[in-house]
């Protein structure tokens, strides 16, 4: 083995919105940062069940704060999100990516959570009809563990 090779030992993926096909609003769960250093959120999104528009869309939300009930819960900033080019600028309400044309293939969107608050929580926002779903999943992964055989 290669110690310096290891990429496991140090993260912790936590599923934010288990996979499916959705047509409404997914909440997405609480996810806990303590111990971690750093998160990247990663979106898994199909193929777009619907044409996609501004009326007819989907938007990743990303809210973060430090109660364990989400009392606190307060949209993500432009300084709690490193840029990728695709995260919309600035960041409005939240809102990191949203679905407004057409997305004829499935792809994995990542975004890096650099706020500094114990807990993330992601929400696809859906607005408009959306009589066929479209495939999403989202993976919060903790990283820079505290401890090393972050489980």
């Amino acid at each position: 083995m290669t110690p310096e090779r290891d990429n496991v030992s140090g993260i912790s993926p936590i599923e934010a919105i288990t996979p499916g096909v959705y047509t409404a609003d997914q909440p997405g769960s609480l996810v806990d940062l303590l111990n971690f250093a750093a998160a990247a959120i990663l979106l898994h999104i199909g193929i777009g069940g619907i044409a996609f528009s501004q009326a007819n869309r989907i938007d990743f939300q990303i809210l973060h704060g430090n109660a364990a009930d989400g009392s606190d819960l307060a949209p993500v900033a432009d300084t709690d999100i490193l840029f990728d080019g695709l995260a919309p600028l600035p960041i409005t309400n939240g809102i990191v990516r949203s679905l407004v044309a057409a997305k004829p293939a499935a792809d994995i969107q990542k975004v890096g959570y650099v706020g500094g608050k114990r807990y993330v929580k992601v929400i696809a926002d859906f607005g408009g009809p959306h009589n066929t779903g479209t495939p999403i999943a989202v993976l919060v992964v903790r990283g820079r563990a505290a401890l090393r055989g972050a489980a």
